[in-house]
């Protein structure tokens, strides 16, 4: 079925890696399974990361196999040339690359500098490449730090020239703490259409920090992204990013597209059946607002109303 709005779901890795709790691997299969059958149709499903410093994503390679099944693409994330290399040993088709555009929160998410996080990208998407594996690159922190508070521009369009340079195809814009406003996302948009970086080449990773996801996500709509990360009820945020809270949750994307008669594809009656799975296997309510206000009251989700009536 040909869709205008794209999704990609992130609740099984950045949702999950942000839990106190680890799910077993059959949950984490039975979620993806969900959310497969509610037609989403990318997701990424686990990182290749050292399991001591996320223990909720040690059953990488078991969960990658188990969703090879899947009619969703399945991605994986990986944060250098060490994990990218189990991740092809593992069976994985599609990677996810980050770095930061703030020096200081990629030291504290990766351990290294810009510059040395470009050189080792340079091995990761080179890897890829040859192996024919498709890659998204995130560029992290593109609206605001926690640290060095804004950050300019041309940090973002300096680093999204060179990750398409390397070889990736697509870069997704995070931001990683929510204060994005949607002045700020034309603004990045544009002055990337500037250098050559044409909306289809893009998505957006938001955060709904302050409240302000859905509206950055319908700025770049309409500056023509189509591509939106989201989490199954909100899940997530980031670890190495103070007062960032969770991502915009997936029902509530969709309830704001298809209201619109934007088409996802991707049925919200079956995210509020994957959402209430999640809840349960979490053992806590999950903050999405679509979630919170129909699994709340046992309601089905809304159809699309007509205009006048």
């Amino acid at each position: 079925m040909a869709v205008d709005v794209h999704i990609f779901e992130v609740a099984l890795r950045d949702g999950l890696q942000n839990e106190p709790v680890s799910l077993s691997t059959a949950g984490k299969l039975a979620v993806a399974r969900a959310l497969d059958a509610a037609g989403v149709a990318d997701l990424e499903v686990t990182s290749f990361v050292r399991p001591d410093r996320v223990p909720q994503l040690a059953d990488a390679d078991a969960v990658v196999e188990g969703t090879q099944r899947l009619t969703a693409r399945s991605w994986v994330l990986v944060p250098n040339a060490v994990g990218m290399e189990k991740a092809v040993a593992a069976g994985a088709r599609r990677v996810c690359t980050v770095v930061s555009a703030s020096e200081t929160h990629n030291l504290k998410n990766i351990n290294r500098s810009v510059r040395d996080s470009l050189a080792e990208l340079r091995k990761v998407i080179g890897l890829a490449v040859d192996e024919g594996i498709a890659v998204r690159a995130y560029v992290s922190t593109v609206f605001g730090c926690p640290y060095e508070g804004r950050v300019p521009v041309e940090r973002t369009l300096d680093l999204a020239c060179r990750l398409l340079d390397l070889g990736a195809q697509r870069i997704v814009l995070g931001d990683t703490i929510g204060t994005g406003t949607p002045d700020q996302v034309a603004e990045v948009i544009a002055e990337l259409g500037e250098v050559g970086i044409g909306p289809e080449r893009l998505a957006l990773h938001a955060h709904d920090t302050f409240g302000t996801a859905l509206v950055n996500v319908y700025a770049a709509w309409r500056a023509g992204v189509t591509h939106f990360d989201a989490s199954l009820g909100g899940i997530g945020g980031c670890p190495y990013a103070p007062g960032a809270s969770g991502n915009l949750a997936t029902e509530d994307l969709v309830h704001l597209f298809e209201g619109m008669g934007v088409s996802t594809g991707v049925s919200l009656d079956g995210l509020l059946e994957a959402g209430r799975l999640l809840g349960d296997l979490l053992g806590r309510p999950l903050p999405g607002r679509v979630h919170r206000a129909l699994i709340g009251c046992g309601c089905v989700a809304p159809r699309r109303a007509s205009i006048g009536g």
